[in-house]
């Protein structure tokens, strides 16, 4: 009999193994986490019935004997018939459990696999039966009737419809709707059993699954969490365990160099992002920077905003206040203009009007701004929900992004989705905005000082859930998986 036995660092990688030396047609017998990893006990399909076999095999009986006078036996005689039957009970045993140890999880991958294959093989007989009783129908067509038949108007557009359908050879929609349902039967189950294993190692684990709570209550999603744990070392301590938690999100969440700012790099900037996440504040405090750092002529001031109501006075008061004129551009001739009359300056800023992410005209905007030396900048409210985010990303997704900048780190709860949102996407993080003063509330991106003010929140929430919660979180498929091209950890 064909058992092996896989070790690996995950429950994924040890199944994948088997998968790759059994196939299709591998049943895993039994699955448990040791020491040196997680541990797969597997074997083919076909040898279940040689299992099955040997676990339905009669076990020799003693012969019956006369008993003794009175009918009782010796001590002696009744040993004597209890042993060989002792010996086979023992050794059947040994046998059940070696080769029959199914954890409830392997069980039902065995069940979930067979059961689907059943009904492959009743779909392609039922496929197949109306196709081999088309010749016998039409022999009976042929044949010659001896009774006039009853005319049936409706037999002609039935003929049609059948003669149309074997040309065609195309399948029915009673056929193709069951292949649908099965194959979305398929993922369900795959999708619901790999959960449940992944949810069951990480309830034997209480470190990973005290992490794993720690992640969502401060805001992280599902799917970063669990890519972080599912890369934990399995013999760190509870301490050990949430340094290394933290030095991974560090290590993930990209952030402009330090030694440098905006204003010494230089360009031309443009800010983008939805309404009221403080484009124009940001603006102001990027250009009271530059004119500190090399002076009031070294900064060029632009307004693409005409929609909102005194937009461009506040720029001008900004602009005022640091010595510095703001321009308003009405369109693409008159920015372009603009910025070849600016062109001597260090650092030109663009500050543009405030758009949705589900807005139309932000396409008008980045063809805009579609210059090659225009650098935009994403600003995002560190306080929105992440699906909020996430929008705004997928709103912005064609504008080749050059960095984002957090505003408003004063007001929001939670961290976690706004660092959540820049390790999916792999966004740098150029510039943080801690609140209105300018140009005080600017800081230069720190990503392990985020990553520990998004740990350490300890403030209650009514959307906070509690440890026997997370099978909720974790039992919908994945929609926007971590797919990262190589995990820093």
């Amino acid at each position: 009999m064909n058992v092996q036995r896989f070790l690996a660092p995950t429950s994924r990688e040890a199944m994948a193994k088997a998968r790759s030396v059994f196939g299709d047609s591998a049943v895993i017998l039994s699955s448990r986490s040791t020491g040196g990893g997680f541990e797969v006990v597997a074997t083919a399909e076909e040898n279940l019935d040689q299992i099955a076999a040997q676990r339905l095999t009669p076990r020799p009986q003693a012969v019956s004997e006369t008993p003794a006078v009175g009918g009782r036996r010796s001590l002696q005689e009744r040993a004597e018939l209890q042993r060989p039957v002792l010996g086979n009970s023992q050794s059947s045993v040994e046998q059940d459990t070696e080769t029959l140890a199914m954890s409830t999880l392997s069980f039902q991958d065995y069940v979930r696999e067979r059961m689907l294959r059943k009904r492959r093989e009743a779909l392609g007989q039922s496929v197949q039966a109306p196709v081999a009783a088309q010749p016998r129908q039409r022999e009976a067509v042929v044949q010659p009737r001896s009774v006039m038949p009853t005319p049936d108007h409706n037999r002609p557009q039935q003929a049609a419809s059948r003669s149309a359908q074997a040309g065609t050879g195309a399948p029915s929609a009673v056929e193709a709707r069951l292949t649908g349902e099965l194959n979305a039967l398929k993922d369900m189950i795959e999708e619901r059993f790999n959960t449940l294993s992944w949810l069951g190692n990480s309830r034997q684990n209480p470190i990973q699954s005290n992490l794993m709570l720690k992640l969502i209550r401060s805001g992280y999603s599902p799917a970063v969490a669990r890519a972080v744990l599912e890369r934990m070392p399995p013999e760190l301590s509870a301490a050990d365990a949430f340094k290394w938690t933290q030095e991974v999100l560090t290590r993930n969440l990209k952030t402009a160099d330090a030694s440098s700012s905006l204003c010494d790099e230089g360009g031309v900037y443009a800010l983008m992002g939805a309404t009221g996440v403080g484009k124009t504040t940001t603006a102001a405090k990027l250009a009271a920077q530059c004119v500190k750092a090399y002076g009031a002529n070294s900064v060029g001031l632009i307004t693409l905003d005409t929609y909102r109501v005194a937009g461009y006075e506040q720029l001008r008061s900004y602009g005022r206040m640091l010595g510095v004129v703001a321009h308003l551009a009405h369109d693409a001739a008159a920015l372009q203009d603009l910025l070849n009359l600016l062109s001597n300056k260090r650092m030109v800023i663009i500050d543009t009007a405030g758009l949705s992410q589900n807005d139309p005209r932000i396409a008008d905007m980045l063809e805009l701004l579609a210059s090659p030396k225009v650098k935009k900048l994403l600003v995002l409210n560190a306080g929105s929900h992440g699906d909020t985010l996430d929008d705004v990303f997928n709103a912005y997704k064609n504008a080749d992004l050059y960095g984002v900048i957090l505003s408003k780190l004063d007001e929001a709860p939670k961290l976690g989705p706004a660092l959540d949102t820049l390790i999916r996407h792999q966004a740098m993080l150029r510039g943080v905005c801690t609140g209105q003063r300018v140009p005080e509330d600017w800081q230069r991106p720190d990503a392990a000082a985020l990553v520990r003010l998004s740990m350490g929140t300890t403030a209650k929430s009514a959307y906070d859930p509690q440890s026997s919660e997370l099978g909720l979180f974790f039992s919908q498929p994945v929609t926007n998986p971590v797919t990262l091209d190589a995990w820093h950890v």
